[in-house]
């Protein structure tokens, strides 16, 4: 257990004949921080009491509430360990008269939110069946910090939200518990800093800056690849936040098992704690997304049908989606045309040609696969994790996904009732086979052409 106290006014470090344990309590603290951290903030640490049930500590009153709420368990572990289990710490305030505010081994001011986007937030965050899972732990991060899911690391390709849900928690915190320190960080900017701080000698002070926060957000983290200074420092940064509690979200284009350049033991405590993905928006979050948009920036009155165009024709990623909206309003803005389907398919057909809509189903793609593989349907949606069975149904998924209209749960249900991460899996390995392996990148062209499937630019 570890208790607080009042200041203690003046009083002066107790002396013999505690002194040679305190020593010892002191080198634990030592061992199990590193040594910057201790530094910073434990060194002056001054011992008051010991008693049978009690060790009294005092730390400068500039620096005691940070000391108790990040250091506080690991204090009372050093003292288990070196005055025995019946013993609590209680620290106290050491009144002292003067404090320099330009100290710099004071606690850190809560970084400032800057590079923060004030419209990303949860309430402009439109949830679909695609993101719904990433939306609902991210929330719940920030509703409670280190308690939900820690480390939170978020993954899916660019534009479809990840960021936004970042400064969606820093905003949160920032309105509801204003006393969290909370950073938000691309990677690039992480090892810009890195860098300056090598050749600068600030070591310290960049370590002060990364380790001592409540809540750290990391965008873009597969760019750590390939940059092992950088990687190693960001490991032990990791560490030391993990270890006292502080919350970690973390996005990437791609899970921690793709990213086989990184360690294992980085890839290892990204995977430790939940792994959400966020997923490309169905037409119907599209929709929505674009007028949420339009509201927000004041935009004319939109006709829904030429919303319900956009969304139809623009399916790559979120900020696709907005551009496209952004464009059709311009030329209405300057040419002074009506902001109608025909000026919108104008518009659109440059970028976006339309797309003839797909006439296929889940249940023809299965039986063409379950015909090219010698299979049953039934084996499709049946639980076997069989090579033979898995490999073929990982490509009816795959190509579920591309010809068909129906969201990742819908095609989930068409395979034994199977959730949407499942697909997902299902389909980045079909990927990777189809990637590595030109026998089957040549099967998997011939099924498409049977189903009447123009081959992409890379299959042709």
């Amino acid at each position: 257990m570890f208790v607080f106290g009042p200041a203690v006014g003046s009083c002066p470090p107790v002396q013999t004949p505690h002194t040679d344990t305190w020593t010892r309590y002191r080198a634990e603290l030592r061992r199990v921080v590193d040594v910057s951290t201790y530094e910073i903030w434990l060194e002056e640490l001054a011992l008051i009491k010991v008693t049978p049930v009690e060790l009294t500590i005092s730390a400068p009153r500039s620096k005691h509430a940070w000391i108790r709420d990040r250091f506080g368990r690991v204090m009372q572990a050093c003292c288990e360990a070196v005055y025995g289990v019946d013993v609590t710490v209680l620290l106290v305030e050491a009144d002292l008269q003067t404090t320099d505010p330009n100290n710099s081994d004071q606690p850190p001011p809560p970084p400032k939110r800057v590079g923060l986007n004030p419209k990303y937030n949860f309430e402009q965050f439109v949830i679909g069946e695609g993101n719904r899972l990433a939306h609902a732990a991210a929330l719940a991060v920030a509703e409670q910090p280190g308690m939900a899911y820690n480390p939170l690391f978020l993954y899916g390709p660019p534009g479809l939200g990840k960021t936004h849900l970042l400064h969606a928690i820093a905003h949160y915190l920032a309105q509801h518990s204003p006393a969290t320190t909370v950073r938000y960080i691309t990677v690039e900017e992480f090892t810009n800093e890195f860098v300056a701080a090598v050749s600068q000698g600030g070591m310290d002070a960049f370590k002060a800056t990364y380790r001592h926060v409540d809540v750290l957000l990391v965008d873009d983290v597969q760019f750590l690849e390939r940059k092992a200074r950088t990687e190693e420092e960001f490991f032990h940064t990791f560490n030391a936040l993990y270890e006292v509690g502080s919350q970690l979200v973390i996005t990437s284009d791609r899970l921690p098992s793709d990213m086989q350049a990184l360690e294992n033991r980085l890839r290892e405590r990204f995977e430790s704690g939940l792994v959400a993905d966020v997923d490309l928006p169905d037409n119907a979050t599209r929709h929505t997304i674009l007028r949420m948009r339009a509201l927000r920036d004041d935009l004319p009155t939109i006709d829904s049908a030429v919303l319900s165009l956009i969304a139809q024709r623009v399916t790559t990623n979120v900020r696709a989606l907005e551009g496209a909206l952004i464009r059709v309003v311009a030329f209405h803005s300057l040419s002074g045309r009506p902001l109608d389907v025909e000026l919108a398919t104008e518009v659109l057909d440059s970028l976006y040609p339309p797309v003839a809509p797909s006439k296929r189903s889940v249940e023809e793609i299965q039986q063409t696969i379950a015909k090219a593989f010698d299979i049953s349907v039934e084996d499709l949606k049946s639980s076997s994790k069989a090579p033979s069975i898995a490999h073929p149904r990982h490509i009816a998924m795959l190509l579920s996904r591309e010809l068909t209209p129906d969201s990742l749960p819908a095609i989930g249900r068409s395979f034994g009732g199977r959730n949407h991460s499942t697909v997902l899996s299902g389909c980045r390995s079909a990927q990777r086979r189809i990637e590595a392996d030109q026998l089957t990148a040549q099967l998997v062209l011939e099924i498409k052409t049977k189903l009447g499937a123009a081959p992409t630019d890379r299959e042709r």
